[in-house]
């Protein structure tokens, strides 16, 4: 023992450090925000109890470290605490009405807008929502229904505030919807979503950092530690330090600032300038990591090389010139920021690979890890050799396939939806790979996810079974994978004396627990620099 003791110690059934070789331990003890030692005996480290030290002794228990979920979005999450709820409805005429009920008490004008995390086809019209149907719901405020990250369902008073008329040009990688009879039906996607999204108030401070505090600690709640934003934007970074400073956030956040809707190089630049004052933070609760882009459409315009299953004449949708996407990604890295891009459909991974080796050819120097690719969901097996040969890591989000399988299956077919997000075949090439949900189109949970890869299962059933990885496997993408990824590998992922004590505490080993059981299975705490930040433990004297 030192002279000073510990802050905590935890006695449990096994301590997973994650470090290869290193059998389960039986104790941990916490100074500060960090591990200060491990031992095999449960009394091991009695000697280092002194009057302030807070034990739990936890002899059932299973200790990991805290997850990471590297691609999420924990703003849409802090939107969704004060949205139109209208992820609970199960037909149209119940989603209506939740927002009929929100109408009549927002005052004349004011903006309307619905969570984020449901799909069409669980509601019994399987369909989206018209602008008509929502002038009905309300003609007296402009209503904002988003679906994920790539839809948008506006009503008539939205598409007037916003200037779009049937004569309005389609924004290059953007959509614009029409009816059957070619009148706007409210829907936007991809790069028209600005077209309305622009004139969003921005919502009131300590409204967000509410919002922050419930959406944060529902993400610790599932064993969640650190969330990798992947669509911020400068105002939400606002938001997300003041939230910092009032003490509101219950995981780690690496923020992604968002360049989705910019389409030029002269665009980023200015993004890059308004970034400036972040580039030198050291928080370790909260920092930025880079910036997005998005180089195709979501569930209903990724870019395939083959035409989809519901329509021979559609290919899907990129929404960068490959030039001028070069020539973007050159003014983040020349910055010395790092980059994540969406490429979904498996056109877009060949057209990003081409973009990343075209930037690593003039920028031969760059750090391991600057390039990111998001998603890779339909990359094949020379895609995936190119990819670890240019040294491009991939985020995998086995949620998003769970959740929207059904959906994906009408545009692609079942074929392409059996091979999406295929874990064993990067993992066999070498790929360097980490884990996430993709919320709100997927459902975020560190046992949820896990569950997930090792099973395949979606909403309909087992898909490309043979993409399936390991329990191990799985829980390596969201911890110690996922800390390379971050390029925090020595501060957190595996449990060592020296690095940050984030922790989640189980009532019961999740390696034995049968399926049904895993995937629904949150930690009993979740600790992150030591600090409690769920419910009290029992067994603490």
């Amino acid at each position: 023992m030192t002279d000073q003791g510990a802050d905590l110690l935890i006695r449990a059934a096994a301590v997973h450090t994650l470090v290869p070789g290193q059998a389960p331990q039986r104790a941990l003890a916490v100074r500060g925000d960090r591990i200060a030692a491990l031992s095999p005996d449960p009394h091991g480290l009695d000697a280092w109890v002194s009057a302030r030290t807070t034990v739990h002794d936890l002899p059932g228990a299973t200790v990991l470290p805290a997850f990471d979920d590297t691609h999420t979005h924990l703003i849409f999450a802090a939107h969704g605490a004060h949205d139109v709820p209208v992820h609970q409805a199960r037909a149209l005429a119940e989603f209506l009405d939740l927002i009929r009920q929100r109408a009549r008490t927002t005052p004349e004008g004011e903006w309307i807008r619905t969570t984020t995390n449901w799909q069409e086809l669980n509601l019994a019209e399987r369909r989206l929502p018209t602008a008509a149907e929502l002038d009905r719901a309300t003609d007296r405020h402009p209503v904002l229904v988003k679906r994920g990250g790539h839809n948008d369902v506006v009503n008539s008073y939205a598409l007037r505030l916003a200037g779009i008329t049937e004569d309005t040009p389609v924004p290059p990688g953007g959509v614009i919807g029409r009816d059957a009879d070619g009148r706007l039906d409210g829907r936007l996607i991809d790069n028209a979503l600005p077209l309305v999204e622009r004139l969003l108030p921005a919502p009131d401070r300590d409204r967000r950092i509410a919002g922050l505090r419930l959406a944060s600690g529902q993400y610790a709640a599932t064993g969640i530690g650190t969330v990798r934003d992947c669509a911020v934007t400068p105002d939400d970074y606002a938001a997300l330090l003041a939230a910092r400073e009032a003490g509101a956030l219950s995981t780690r956040v690496r923020a992604l600032i968002s360049a989705l809707g910019l389409t030029s190089a002269a665009q980023i630049e200015e993004l890059l300038d308004a970034m400036v004052d972040w580039r030198h933070g050291c928080d370790p609760w909260l920092s930025v990591w880079g910036v997005k882009f998005g180089l195709d459409g979501g569930l209903e315009a990724g870019a395939t090389e083959e035409p989809y299953a519901c329509d021979h004449t559609f290919a899907g949708t990129l929404t960068w010139e490959p030039d001028a996407l070069v020539e973007a990604v050159e003014a983040v890295v020349r910055r010395g920021w790092r980059v994540g891009t969406h490429a979904y459909g498996d056109r877009a991974v060949r057209v990003l690979l081409d973009v990343y080796e075209r930037v690593l050819e003039r920028h031969p120097g760059l750090p391991a890890g600057t390039l990111v690719m998001e998603h890779g969901g339909l990359a094949g097996p020379e895609q995936r050799a190119r990819a670890v040969a240019l040294g491009i890591p991939v985020t995998l989000q086995q949620p998003l396939l769970h959740d929207t399988a059904e959906v994906e299956l009408g545009f692609w077919g079942p074929e392409r939806v059996a091979r999406l997000f295929p874990a064993r075949g990067w993992l066999d090439q070498g790929a360097l790979v980490a884990a996430g949900s993709d919320f709100p189109v997927g459902r975020f949970g560190a046992m949820r996810s896990v569950w997930g890869m090792t099973t395949r299962q979606t909403v309909i059933g087992v898909q490309g079974p043979e993409h399936a990885i390991s329990y191990d496997e799985a829980v390596a993408l969201h911890t110690t994978q996922a800390a390379r990824l971050l390029g925090e590998e020595h501060l957190r992922g595996s449990l060592t004396p020296g690095r940050l004590a984030d922790l989640t505490i189980w009532d019961r080993d999740p390696a034995r627990c049968p399926a049904d059981i895993l995937r629904d299975l949150d930690p009993t705490h979740t600790l992150i620099g030591g600090r409690t930040v769920t419910a009290a433990l029992a067994g603490t004297r």
